[in-house]
């Protein structure tokens, strides 16, 4: 099966969770795009829901699928925030970020009652670093920022070059709030809290992209014979 069938089979079953009446976290991403083209659907069919989403392109493909929108400040508990990830471990810890999304995912989902990720199966890894970890940065002295974060991943025990994230036109990336995203290929991260901890200390980082203690169940969806096996993690 192809990673786009795995990734809508996760959605479809993340979409069983949702409840009449739900708060929902709409996350951002390609997997959690098709939650929502999923959950337009529904409610088309009648359900009654409202969402907040994570990203100004969830917020498009929200009001395209006629899913009612609210925001933090007007609902500031939700229920439940579905949302994939670039990596997920077996402690439910995460990389996010690859969508450029990370600091509003990470307040949506601190919001949240439960964050269920749905992701297809080579997401999963026994330890995190694979996947680039995004931090996202002021533009304001970003060289001096970007030498603290280098010496915040080795005091982590961790190492690995940074780079300034380019957008398809070759210019740095911007995310929604007007920052920058610094990828560290750091290949391995034996210790994602440490390397948390010291991260936060750096002025001019606004957030990274460990999700640590925040997601409380994984619908993994993979291959099985050329049919979709979905794998629950935690309260999923």
């Amino acid at each position: 099966m192809s990673p786009a069938e795995l990734k809508r089979a996760a959605a479809a079953q993340a979409v069983g969770l949702v409840e009449d009446g739900m708060r929902l976290g709409l996350g951002t991403g390609s997997t959690a795009t098709l939650f929502v083209d999923l959950l337009g659907e529904k409610v088309r069919a009648g359900l009654k829901v409202v969402g907040v989403p994570t990203s100004e392109a969830t917020r498009r493909a929200a009001e395209a699928a006629g899913i009612p929108l609210t925001t933090l400040d007007e609902t500031p508990d939700l229920d439940l925030t579905i949302d994939g990830a670039d990596e997920i471990d077996p402690q439910l810890r995460l990389i996010k970020g690859g969508g450029g999304a990370l600091l509003r995912e990470k307040i949506v989902a601190a919001a949240s009652r439960r964050m269920v990720v749905i992701v297809d199966g080579a997401k999963r890894v026994d330890t995190l670093g694979r996947f680039p970890l995004p931090i996202e940065v002021v533009p304001f002295g970003l060289v001096a920022t970007t030498l603290a974060v280098a010496a915040a991943i080795r005091s982590a025990g961790c190492a690995g070059p940074l780079s300034v994230r380019k957008g398809a036109d070759g210019a740095p990336y911007l995310t929604d709030g007007g920052h920058l995203i610094l990828d560290a290929g750091l290949t391995r991260i034996p210790d994602p809290e440490a390397l948390a901890r010291a991260l936060v200390a750096v002025p001019g980082v606004v957030e990274h992209g460990l999700f640590i203690g925040l997601a409380t169940g994984a619908i993994v969806a993979e291959a099985a014979d050329g049919q979709p096996r979905i794998v629950t993690l935690g309260a999923a």
